[in-house]
C-alpha cells in the first residue's frame, strides 16, 4: 500500500516563528537604535561599541526572562484546564460523553455518528480527546516555556550582533548610515523569511518591519542630535 507523506502546515510554526521572529526583529531594532543615538551625540567608537555589546548581552537576557514568564502564564492556565478536566471526567463520564458528543453534532455530525466517535476517542484517549476538541488544546499550539525563551534569547543575540558588527568596521564619519543601512536591509530581509515561512506576503512582511524599524532609528538619533552628548 503506498504511503501518503505527512502533510506540513503552516500553524505548526507558529510556537517557534512567533519567539524567533520576534527576538531577531527585537534584537536588529533595539542595538541599531541605541547604536544610531549615541553615535548621532558624537560619542567615541569605544563608548558606543560599549553600549552595543551591553544592550546584546542585556537584551538577550530580557528577552529569554520575558518569553519564559509569558509562555509559562499560558502553560500553568492550560495544565489548570486540563486538571478540571480530569476531574469532571473522574466525576461524570456519562456527561462528559454528552458533551464531547454535542461538540462533534454542532460541526454538522449526525447524532448517532457523533456518540460512536465520542465513545471511541473517550476509550482511547478521553483526556486527550477533550483537551483537543473541547479546550482547543494540541500539541501544535502547546505552551513551551523553555522552547520560547531560548528562541528569543538566541535570535536577539543574533540580530544584535548585526549591529554590535557595523559598528566595528563602519568609518566613524559614516557610522551612523552603515549601521541604519545595514540593520534596515537586514530587517527587510528578515521580515520576508518570516512572512514566506508562514506562508504570507514577503513584501508585505517587508515592508512593515523595515517601516517601524526607521522609525525608532529615527527617534533615537533625534535624540541623539537633540543632546549632542552622551546620554
Amino acid at each position: 500500500m503506498r504511503r501518503h507523506p505527512a502533510e506540513r502546515h503552516y500553524s505548526e510554526r507558529i510556537g517557534w516563528l512567533r519567539a524567533a521572529v520576534l527576538g531577531a526583529n527585537d534584537g536588529i531594532v533595539s542595538t541599531a537604535s541605541l547604536v544610531v543615538g549615541i553615535a548621532a551625540a558624537n560619542a567615541a567608537r569605544a563608548d558606543i561599541l560599549l553600549a552595543a555589546v551591553a544592550a546584546l548581552v542585556a537584551g538577550a537576557m530580557s528577552m529569554a526572562a520575558g518569553e519564559y514568564v509569558s509562555v509559562s502564564s499560558q502553560s500553568d492556565t492550560e495544565k489548570a484546564d486540563l486538571e478540571r478536566e480530569k476531574g469532571e471526567l473522574l466525576a461524570d463520564e456519562a456527561s462528559e460523553h454528552e458533551e464531547l458528543k454535542r461538540i462533534y453534532m454542532d460541526r454538522g455530525i449526525a447524532a448517532e455518528l457523533a456518540a460512536q466517535v465520542a465513545e471511541q476517542l473517550m476509550a482511547h484517549d478521553a483526556l486527550g480527546s477533550h483537551a483537543r476538541d473541547e479546550l482547543g488544546l494540541s500539541e501544535t499550539n502547546r505552551a513551551r516555556p523553555i522552547q520560547a525563551a531560548m528562541a528569543s534569547a538566541a535570535t536577539f543575540a543574533a540580530g544584535a550582533a548585526l549591529p554590535v558588527t557595523l559598528v566595528s568596521v563602519a568609518p566613524m564619519a559614516g557610522i551612523i548610515a552603515v549601521v541604519a543601512g545595514g540593520s534596515l536591509a537586514s530587517l527587510a530581509l528578515l521580515g520576508m523569511i518570516s512572512a514566506r515561512a508562514g506562508g504570507a506576503s514577503a513584501a508585505r512582511g517587508a515592508a512593515r518591519v523595515t517601516f517601524w524599524g526607521a522609525l525608532a532609528m529615527a527617534a533615537t538619533a533625534g535624540i541623539g542630535y537633540a543632546f549632542d552628548a552622551v546620554v
